[in-house]
């Protein structure tokens, strides 16, 4: 039987991977559901106004009005793409600390290189969308590059930084398989087998599973007709402008938005089904280091699922019922959240007990 304890050693470097990666993830989450209540949306109706103000000012012929049209859609896109770079980038360095967490035992390389890399890995996992999220507002302002702001910097060298630390992890890996003895170099986790563990296994698994499938029907059935469809609307609305028919620019451009709003729904319901599932799967194995109640972890666990299950049957329903959807989808973001808060709070409980008595489990 290993001892729990001797498995998470302060300020070891799995200590370190599990707490910064489930911080990463919250905090991540946090953003993104904050931008989907008050800037998604928002963005989404001013990138269709200016799109519909460019080709009103092709049909002017006023190439000034239309460059600063596109222009203003182009500061939109990039809004928009930073914001969900970052919400994404900061969750997925956290799944990635869960990982390399989990494979620690198996990394052959000193305690204090081990530790060392640990750090440098969360503190670039929160360089990195902080870089990515100030790009749209720095710009180019006092780089001495010129087309590479700082911001873009900090995010290009955390990145390098997080793929070097996971390459010499790797290395670790490849080192463990060549020795000639199969002994892990430090304990490994516990072989856990409470309902808490094997319901987020089970779940986290019909979930990506799930998530495949919605994504095989999608491509098979709605992406290359809805790919077809986009250059026909900008075909029309070109013929729109060329007319000066400002009524049919304007319903191309509703038409174009509503086949970008599916095709973003969706992609949004079928990566974030699969990104929970894998997440579930991920949980299970930190359940030892989770200081709670059983009950108190089944009611965590089960409000996580369902919150897992309820935001992407949300987001791909939002074209069909709007703002209630989107309300809704908001909500099992949420129970998500508020899970994984909860998670990270006992997992903060079992290593202050464990540091303040020294006791073993």
């Amino acid at each position: 039987m290993v001892n729990v304890a001797q498995t998470f050693a302060l300020m070891s470097a799995r200590r370190l991977f599990v707490l910064g990666g489930l911080a990463l993830i919250v905090i991540g989450m946090i953003f993104g559901d904050i931008f989907a209540v008050f800037v998604l949306h928002q963005n989404a109706g001013k990138q269709g106004a200016a799109l519909v103000d460019a080709a009103q000012a092709v049909a002017r012929q006023d190439p000034q009005a239309a460059g600063r049209a596109f222009q203003d859609l182009g500061s939109l896109l990039e809004d928009r793409g930073t914001k969900i770079d970052t919400h994404a980038h900061m969750i997925g360095a956290g799944y990635l600390a869960l990982m390399l967490a989990i494979a620690q035992p198996y990394v052959v390389l000193a305690a204090a290189t081990k530790k060392f890399l640990a750090r440098l890995f969360i503190s670039s996992g929160i360089a990195l969308p902080i870089g990515i999220f100030a790009i749209h507002y720095i710009g180019l302002a006092y780089s001495p590059f010129a087309v590479i702001g700082w911001a873009s910097v900090l995010a290009d060298l955390s990145g390098f930084l997080l793929g070097l630390v996971v390459l010499i992890e790797i290395w670790g890996l490849v080192s463990y398989f060549l020795r000639a003895t199969a002994a892990p170099v430090e304990p490994e986790l516990p072989r856990d087998k409470t309902w808490s563990c094997r319901v987020l296994l089970t779940g986290g698994t019909v979930l990506i599973l799930l998530g495949f499938l919605y994504g095989a029907r999608y491509a098979a059935f709605d992406l290359y007709r809805n790919e077809g469809m986009e250059a026909e609307i900008v075909r029309g609305m070109l013929q729109a402008a060329t007319a000066n028919s400002g009524n049919g620019i304007a319903q191309h451009a509703q038409e174009f938005g509503n086949l970008a709003g599916d095709h973003a729904v969706q992609i949004a319901a079928h990566s974030h089904i699969i990104e929970f599932g894998l997440l579930a799967i991920l949980l299970s194995f930190i359940q030892p280091y989770v200081f709670l109640s059983e009950a108190s972890q089944r009611f965590w666990v089960l409000m996580l699922l369902a919150g897992s299950v309820i935001l992407p049957i949300a987001v791909a329903l939002e074209l069909r019922f709007g703002l209630i959807a989107g309300g809704i989808a908001d909500l099992g973001g949420l129970l998500v959240i508020i899970a994984l808060i909860a998670m990270l709070a006992g997992v903060i409980r079992y290593t202050g007990s464990l540091d303040s008595t020294g006791a073993t489990e």
